[in-house]
């Protein structure tokens, strides 16, 4: 079964400094890919993956900043481009930021991916061009590793190994009939159909008052200056701490799901829909006047919404679930809480 491991990287100067080319390499091939694609679509033509791969080779033949990083990790580039372009379409697809997205690369080969557990906590992994890299090793690796992504998180890098661990699903539930419905609300965030709670604070009140601070912080700085970089860099960190509760709490919810019942039913949420804004109200009496929506009490509810990571636990209790037998279904949501309560 494919799996993944993640472990915090300890690079060098030099290692790192690469690992911000490639990455800024990778982001400058995915936004042209991009444009190519959008330019050909209006002229009523269309380019694909194969084409493009055959100009990157040239292109690497050109540009020397091209040609120093890995191959691979171009192509893999293309490659989720071409994919995202047919899921979501080519023109609901997004740019790469420099500043909104952090770097992010994949070596899609396993075989050319050597690790070594150096000691009880250390081991290394050797990637193509970039060498021997460090990494904590918090947990075994536990399998043969089919990929490696690294990706930086603020100031620290990251390295991630899909690996394939040879467990199989078992034929049957260690609680063979166990069922349990779930509903995700704000007040808590998972209700069980058998009346049991799943809720945590993410972020206590004196953290949100702080964020609200180094959000005011940030706004007073001036673009493009050291002392906003500070700044971002403060809001960031205080809502990578957030967000890991979230993903903590999204696992061991889960865990407790997928090896309790043999049938978890989650309510087919339309998220996205749930967390639109609200479209103003033009006043007919007055021009250029609107009349109240109700925009800042909708905009608190969907705040709610967002913190509580709906979609996070739904994902992780699928994930787990391949381990334990257990089936996740969706359901419409239409009377559900009445029905369970039934």
């Amino acid at each position: 079964m494919l799996t993944g491991r993640k472990y915090r990287l300890d690079l060098t100067e030099e290692q790192a400094a690469f690992a911000e080319r490639i990455g800024g390499a990778c982001r400058s091939v995915w936004n042209t890919a991009l444009e190519q694609r959008r330019v050909y679509r209006c002229r009523g033509a269309f380019i694909g993956y194969h084409d493009q791969a055959r100009q990157l080779v040239e292109a690497k033949l050109e540009f020397e900043w091209l040609a120093e990083v890995p191959g691979h990790c171009l192509q893999q580039t293309l490659i989720d481009l071409d994919q995202a372009c047919a899921r979501h379409g080519t023109w609901k697809v997004r740019w790469k930021s420099r500043v909104r997205n952090a770097p992010s690369f994949r070596f899609p080969e396993g075989g050319k991916i050597a690790v070594e557990r150096l000691n009880r906590r250390w081991a290394r992994a050797k990637l193509p061009k970039l060498g021997w890299v460090r990494f904590r090793i918090t947990r075994p690796l536990g399998g043969k590793v089919k990929n490696a992504t690294v990706s930086r998180d603020g100031m620290h890098w990251y390295i991630s190994f899909l690996i394939e661990d040879g467990i199989t699903a078992p034929d049957r539930h260690a609680n063979p009939g166990g069922a349990v419905g779930i509903d995700r609300g704000v007040a808590k965030v998972v209700t069980r159909s058998d009346g049991r709670f799943h809720h945590q604070v993410f972020a206590r009140d004196r953290e949100v008052e702080h964020a609200k601070k180094l959000q005011r912080d940030l706004a007073r700085t001036k673009k493009g200056s050291q002392r906003r970089k500070r700044a971002a860099a403060r809001v960031a960190d205080l809502a990578r701490k957030v967000r890991r509760r979230r993903q903590d709490f999204a696992a061991k919810t889960a865990h407790i799901l997928a090896t309790g019942f043999e049938l978890v039913v989650f309510e087919a949420l339309a998220t996205r829909n749930m967390t639109a804004g609200v479209e103003p109200r033009p006043d007919p009496e007055r021009p250029d006047a609107f009349l109240p929506n109700g925009a800042a009490s909708k905009s608190g509810l969907n705040r709610s919404i967002l913190d509580k990571g709906w979609h996070r636990i739904e994902l992780a209790t699928r994930s787990k679930a391949r381990y334990t037998g257990t089936h996740v279904i969706t359901v419409n949501p239409a009377y559900t809480s009445q029905r369970c309560n039934v």
